[in-house]
């Protein structure tokens, strides 16, 4: 068995390069799929890339529409109490 040669790091980096380009692409073209939009945030995320929600700026305005969740009301309508009676 033959031991291989790992690839240069330019390699990689140029493969990092095309997939970014390519992702952006598609997600501003407007045409990204769902599983487009899925595999840019788990690269996103592979890459420990995050976003601080500024007044103002587009993750500050997709936290403003995505819904507020009550932990109280979800607790009451799975168990029929509230977190403050149960530790009580």
């Amino acid at each position: 068995m033959t031991k291989q040669n790992k690839a240069p790091e330019a390699k990689f980096n140029e493969l990092h390069n095309i997939l970014t380009e390519e992702l952006l692409t598609r997600v501003k073209s407007g045409e990204a799929t769902t599983q487009d939009l899925k595999a840019a945030i788990d690269w996103l995320k592979q890459n420990d890339i995050t976003g601080v929600a500024m007044e103002g700026n587009p993750l500050d305005k997709l936290a403003n529409i995505i819904p507020q969740i009550d932990p109280e009301m979800v607790q009451q309508r799975l168990y029929g109490k509230r977190i403050s009676e149960k530790s009580r």
